[in-house]
């Protein structure tokens, strides 16, 4: 039920989510069928964008999360074959065969609200609360953690898709395997290349281009986020709480253990102009992160763009992707 072990880095292919599959989902299934196949629980967390409850599957007795939108909170939406749905359902919808997110496994709707119905690792906890009990991670796993995270990014944005909100308490670890799953895309937008004017994810993960003039780009912000997730990782905290400290960007550590490669990595992320980031490609071949095989040879200068991880052999196309009769749309507001 959880990620891969990235023992192996290749091209995702999102080309298993195609028009004809959706085309099936003409509306959201009633709330009686969701009361009917589960079971709810306590309250696992809540937020702006919902409430998520403990679930159980009757039949299965599958663990999963209950996520509780309220319609009148919603304020992007699309169409998904002619369906209103909430945004963060079609980005569930287009990443749902990435294997580090935590699948959408379906959704209902009621009068005044959707239910999302997701997948719930188990044992697992949030890397927030990781972090607070253990401590300062040791680097060796920070590196599996924060190579899984840019892996699981990577093929987030080649499903047209990005998170925007990419923080310890919206990754989850599975405390066996130590393998993670992204969760919450309730900030989440589609990818593109143009400027974006809106941010709903958390200030102290945001990049300085945003705080100094409510405008960024996603995949340098993305990277941004991620340095701000990797220093949290390996000095316990975050490295930013105001916003006259994001804009300045003087990194602090204060740990003398931290070693070099680790701190180089992070002020790259970190770098205050935008354009002077590394891309998420680099960041998973800089020296830190570079994994060995058995023999010691480096495998960090292998092209993800070299191996396919898709056992069917097909690649992405990200025009069959662009060309489904999905579109977002957030004209129609909050109101309903």
């Amino acid at each position: 039920m959880l990620a891969r072990k990235l023992g192996s880095l290749g091209v995702f292919s999102c080309a298993g989510v195609s028009s004809k599959h959706l085309e099936k989902e003409k509306s959201a299934k009633s709330y009686a069928l969701f009361e009917k196949r589960y079971l709810l629980g306590a309250v696992l967390g809540s937020g702006g964008f919902g409430t998520v409850y403990e679930g159980k599957d009757r039949d299965t007795g599958a663990e999963v999360a209950v996520k509780h939108v309220e319609k009148a909170k919603v304020s992007d939406w699309a169409n998904l074959n002619g369906h209103k749905v909430p945004l963060e359902v079609l980005l569930l919808k287009k990443v749902t065969h990435v294997d580090g997110v935590a699948r959408l496994i379906d959704y209902y709707e009621k009068s005044d609200a959707f239910v999302l119905v997701l997948e719930r690792p188990q044992p697992a906890k949030d890397l927030f609360d990781y972090i607070t009990e253990s401590g300062p991670l040791q680097e060796n796993i920070a590196k599996n953690f924060f190579r899984q995270i840019v892996q699981t990014t990577i093929e987030i944005h080649q499903c047209g898709v990005v998170h925007r909100d990419m923080k310890d308490e919206n990754i989850l670890v599975d405390t066996d395997s130590m393998e993670l799953k992204i969760i919450d895309f309730g900030s989440g937008a589609l990818l593109k290349d143009s400027v974006y004017t809106d941010f709903d994810g958390t200030r102290v993960y945001s990049p300085p281009e945003w705080v100094k003039s409510n405008r960024y780009h996603a995949r340098p912000a993305t990277v941004w986020s991620l340095g701000v997730l990797l220093y949290d990782m390996v000095c316990g905290d975050i490295p930013f709480e105001q916003d006259e400290q994001i804009c300045k960007a003087d990194l602090v550590f204060r740990d003398p253990s931290v070693s070099s490669e680790v701190k180089d990595l992070i002020l790259k992320c970190l770098s205050l102009k935008p354009s002077s980031r590394p891309t998420l490609d680099e960041v998973l071949n800089h020296r830190w992160l570079k994994p060995m095989d058995s023999l010691g040879v480096d495998m960090g200068n292998m092209s993800l763009n070299n191996i396919s991880r898709n056992s069917s052999g097909v690649s992405l196309d990200e025009r069959s992707i662009e060309n489904m009769s999905i579109s977002a749309d957030s004209s129609y507001g909050a109101s309903l």
